[in-house]
């Protein structure tokens, strides 16, 4: 039986959760669809079914939220609210 061995820093490409290659990848693709003019067909996909699931979803956030803490005060991105 072989023992363990513990990859070094410099071994491997992976930098905390993730790695160059696929944060590259991942924003590619992001970039990608945001220039093909997905993203109105997507948000539009994404609406509720029926009303009945969107007063689920705002109860679901509520409740969410009543656990929160509050915003960071050091993230700048706007809350999203389901309308």
């Amino acid at each position: 039986m072989k023992p363990k061995t513990h990859p070094t820093p410099h071994s491997t490409p992976v930098q905390g959760e993730g790695d160059y290659k696929s944060a590259k990848r991942y924003n590619e693709s992001v970039q990608s669809f945001v220039k093909e003019g997905k993203v109105q067909e997507a948000a539009k996909k994404a609406q509720p079914a029926t009303p009945q699931v969107a007063k689920e979803l705002q109860r679901a956030e509520s409740e969410g939220l009543s656990h929160s803490k509050g915003e960071d005060p050091g993230d700048d991105r706007q809350a999203h609210k389901i309308s």
